[in-house]
């Protein structure tokens, strides 16, 4: 039996960064955490507004909310 205090493996999907809302320790985590906190940022910067309200029509069209859509989008680099 696996011993109850190692960590879970990620879930399938999983991206193996560290998680946004807790902070680490340690100064190398710390920086990762800091890092990834930078790119999430970046990623899910609000675009220019034409381009904000294109993505809002189109997933209304697609019966999606607009993160939904932007969150497919940044996963997968195709607008649907």
């Amino acid at each position: 039996m696996g011993d109850s205090s190692s960590p879970t493996p990620p879930t399938l999907g999983h991206n193996g960064g560290p998680p946004l809302e807790e902070e680490h320790p340690d100064s190398a985590a710390s920086w990762r955490h800091y890092c990834w906190k930078k790119a999430h940022a970046a990623a899910w910067k609000t675009p220019p507004r034409e381009i904000a309200l294109r993505r809002l029509a189109r997933a209304e069209e697609l019966g999606m909310t607009y993160r939904e859509y932007t969150a497919v989008i940044l996963e997968t680099g195709k607008h649907l």
